[in-house]
């Protein structure tokens, strides 16, 4: 199932929250959905479920709105505000409720909570779980029509190093399974292990809708880290073949327009010994906070370490 955004705005008052924003989300793979606060992320998630009705523009599944599907949780699960529970339920007894009022059988509370390791806590007011807890929680409500369809909003907030990971297979498994899967994440690291495809925004507005690997290789300049014991003779021999070489604040040699193979042997038929020869890739986050800069809603300004002496 595909999640197809056309055209999507949203305004509160004089607010243009999202902007004539345009995308789809293929199945099969995690998307992952990245901008600054205030980008419009959640407004965006929001609207793909019915929550907020678009001011212009629209956003279906498969072609259909959400408003319009007949056992909506059975098709989308989403975990948007883990602490939308009320306190005082029991997990089970939150989960049972939802099952009740869509027709779930009975024996899918208990098959989620064991999938997220609530079990043991199932019995407990969900008011006294932590932040953890209460994000394993909102996915197993999520999992629980067995849905095609699974939109995440921040969900590893509040998890250990361990859920962290529980969370990163969870979702690649789901997608394995040809899922739809859309996530959003301010941990970039954790987002570059996980997503395939990105959609990325900013103050409402598309920045791109690409792969990951496509997202950093098109907005970043190849460059191979080298160390040798003559540099001099090296850089020299790579400047001549139309290379920039830099050395960098660890004594390497930065090179670009020239690959790594290339580079070794070159150096190989000059004679000159290399220690080391290695690509270097930008991070995700790198890039994203290059093209997202000037997006943000709230910008810092650095301090001034000699400020407050």
């Amino acid at each position: 199932m595909v999640i197809t955004a056309t055209g999507l705005s949203k305004h509160y008052g004089s607010t243009l929250a999202v902007d004539d924003l345009s995308f789809k989300v293929r199945d099969g793979v995690v998307t992952g959905f990245l901008g600054p606060n205030g980008a419009g992320k959640s407004t965006t998630m929001r609207m793909i479920i019915g929550l907020d009705h678009p001011s212009g523009g629209n956003v279906s599944i498969d072609g259909v709105r959400y408003r319009d599907l007949r056992w909506p949780l059975r098709e989308v699960g989403a975990l948007l505000d883990a602490k939308a529970v009320h306190p005082g339920r029991s997990a089970r007894n939150h989960l049972r409720t939802i099952a009740l009022a869509n027709k779930i059988p009975a024996a899918r509370v208990d098959e989620v909570l064991d999938i997220v390791g609530l079990t043991a806590v199932a019995g407990r007011k969900v008011g006294k779980y932590s932040l953890g807890m209460s994000q394993r929680l909102g996915i197993a409500a999520a999992l629980l029509g067995d849905p095609k369809v699974l939109l995440f909003d921040e969900p590893v907030n509040g998890l250990d190093p361990e859920g962290i990971l529980w969370v990163r297979q969870l979702l690649k498994g789901l997608a394995a399974e040809g899922r739809t899967i859309f996530l959003s994440s301010h941990l970039m690291s954790e987002m570059a292990q996980t997503a395939t495809d990105l959609v990325v925004i900013g103050r409402g507005r598309l920045i791109a809708d690409t792969t990951v690997d496509n997202f950093v290789s098109s907005h970043t300049v190849p460059t191979v880290e080298v160390r040798t014991g003559d540099q001099d003779a090296l850089a020299e021999l790579l400047v001549a073949a139309g290379a920039t070489v830099v050395t960098t604040p660890d004594g390497a040699l930065g090179v670009t327009a020239l690959d790594a193979p290339t580079i070794g042997q070159m150096a190989l038929t000059a004679g000159i010994a290399l220690h080391e020869l290695t690509p270097v890739r930008a991070s995700l986050e790198e890039v994203f906070m290059e093209m997202t800069s000037g997006a943000q809603e709230y910008a810092t300004t650095p301090m001034d370490p000699g400020a407050h002496a």
